[in-house]
């Protein structure tokens, strides 16, 4: 039986891993060098991510390079623990740990934000989703249980579009209004996620309900 929610936070996981993992190397090719604040920029100067302001992240660690070592690193565990462990026991909480962890050490400000979301996601795999279960009637749970598909792809063209699409359409061709596309994708991107979640939940519960009905019937 397929999980959407584990679907999402593993798909958009993975997206935040990645991220993540590109700030790191920015900050690992400034060198070994001190920042000039708490909040850096992963690549200054870069005509490739102009369109994302140098691409800004904030690090507790005052060397560049061990900063996006760290980052790196923190984000390659989160990418595992999305894709191979999330259905363990508190891997919600270990995924939410993890993106303050990146939060940090240089991993950017997108990229945590976003895995703390699919974090507190990832704590309702496998759930009863009692409170779902009491607020949404059968129909109502098959109707956004079949929107979740829908949800769920626009949402990855949303966060592919922003990462890395906007970075390659601006370089390439140019955006005449960076600050205003990058806003909408923003918005886009974290609020068709959420939908993706809601309607998630809404999946995994039918799923759950035609499991116990069958189990009944041939109980």
């Amino acid at each position: 039986m397929r999980n959407a929610t584990k679907v999402t936070v593993s798909t958009f996981g993975a997206i935040a891993a990645l991220a993540g993992i590109e700030h790191g190397i920015g900050e690992i090719l400034q060198g070994n060098i001190a920042p000039d604040s708490i909040v850096i920029e992963s690549w200054p100067g870069s005509g490739l991510f102009r369109i994302l302001a140098g691409e800004p992240a904030m690090t507790i660690i005052p060397n560049l390079l061990v900063s996006g070592t760290l980052a790196i690193l923190f984000s390659l565990i989160f990418l595992v623990w999305a894709i191979m462990f999330v259905q363990r026991k508190n891997s919600g909480l270990v995924l939410i740990l993890l993106s303050i962890v990146m939060l940090l050490v240089g991993g950017g400000f997108g990229p945590p934000i976003l895995g703390i979301i699919v974090g507190a996601a990832a704590t309702r795999i496998n759930a009863p989703l009692t409170w779902w279960r009491a607020h949404l009637s059968t129909g109502s749970q098959r109707f956004l249980g079949k929107l979740w598909p829908w949800f769920f792809s626009a949402c990855l063209v949303a966060w592919l579009f922003l990462f890395p699409g906007s970075i390659l359409l601006d370089y390439f061709v140019g955006v005449a209004n960076p600050e205003r596309m990058i806003a909408a994708l923003t918005f886009s991107a974290f609020g068709l996620l959420l939908l993706s979640i809601a309607t998630g939940f809404a999946y995994d519960l039918q799923q759950q309900t035609d499991a116990q009905q069958t189990l009944a019937i041939s109980g």
